[in-house]
């Protein structure tokens, strides 16, 4: 088929998770309930922190960023995935998949970079407390917020530059459940070699190298706390071994489906469903389960908005 610099494709067909009707409703019924469950928790943490005076910290603060960052991010794959579920064919736009693409990395992006600050506060806190409310100010917070949406926004926008470069003109079937970097750019009508190489420098090793410096950042962290007498010290093991987990969930599904060159591999639609579906909303709620205070600050607004509901009724 000869090449040529327009799109002719308007739409793509996602095969989906599994060709097995069987599996496909269990999968629907596991997720939905999964999702009717945590997606609500997610926004518990958020409505949490924003009434609660005492939670005020530059750790809440930005944990209720990442309950809100999780959030969003699991809404632009998973109700899709679950009405694709119950229909015979599952078709989306072009337009529809670069948007779908586009959300996916900004706000994925945000969400690494995030983490990075989130490691950055925990060590002013932990290695230099005496400087910790000079440099972690709300001003200063608000700043790292800024650049970590504009970091993630420069992030997607590269992607979907080097995507919308590409000509569409034969096959339309996508091997996944949702659009995103490997499955499209094997559609191309063209050499993809350069344009694959380049998007694994802007995904694949940008998360590598982020992965492994949090890894080092939260050693230097441990080790610094190991030696310390402090009697904050056991909180301090204990909030960064939450971190811990979440860079693993966060950044482990990611770096096997980026790291390496766009073939197709039989786990990677399972990894995919954990990183774009189950992770996301786990992450806030991980955090949240091994912070006292925030589960406290639950208490005390549940009791509170129980006791107002007998009151007026």
């Amino acid at each position: 088929m000869e090449n040529d610099n327009s799109t002719v494709v308007k739409e793509f067909i996602l095969l989906g998770l599994t060709q097995s009707r069987d599996i496909q409703l269990l999968v629907f019924v596991l997720i939905l309930i999964f999702y009717l469950i945590i997606l609500p928790g997610n926004f518990l943490i958020i409505l949490t922190i924003r009434s609660d005076p005492g939670l005020t910290a530059p750790l809440y603060f930005f944990l209720g960023n990442l309950a809100f960052l999780d959030a969003s991010y699991s809404f632009i794959v998973a109700p899709r995935m679950l009405v694709d579920f119950l229909s015979e064919k599952k078709v989306i736009s072009y337009r529809g998949c670069i948007t779908q693409l586009f959300f996916l990395h900004f706000l994925g992006g945000g969400e690494g970079l995030l983490l990075v600050v989130m490691a950055f506060d925990r060590y002013i806190a932990i290695c230099r407390p005496l400087h910790y409310s000079t440099v972690m100010n709300p001003r200063a917070c608000h700043a790292l917020l800024l650049a970590l949406w504009l970091g993630g926004f420069i992030h997607s926008i590269i992607q979907v530059a080097l995507i919308l470069r590409l000509p569409f003109c034969g096959p339309n079937q996508l091997d996944n459940f949702f659009c995103d970097v490997p499955q499209v750019i094997k559609l191309a009508c063209t050499d993809t070699f350069v344009v694959e190489i380049l998007m694994v420098f802007n995904s694949g090793l940008m998360m590598l190298l982020c992965f492994l410096g949090l890894l080092a950042s939260y050693a230097v962290i441990l080790c610094r706390v190991h030696g310390s007498s402090s009697k904050g010290k056991n909180k301090a093991v204990s909030t960064c071994t939450t971190h811990i987990i979440v860079i693993f969930l966060m950044f482990g599904p990611g770096i096997v489906i980026y790291t390496h060159p766009f073939r197709a591999f039989p786990a990677d639609k399972v990894v995919s469903l954990f990183h774009t579906v189950i992770f996301p909303l786990l992450n806030p709620v991980i955090y949240t389960l091994r912070n006292q205070e925030v589960k406290a600050s639950m208490r005390r607004l549940f009791n509170q908005h129980v006791s107002d509901f007998f009151l007026y009724n």
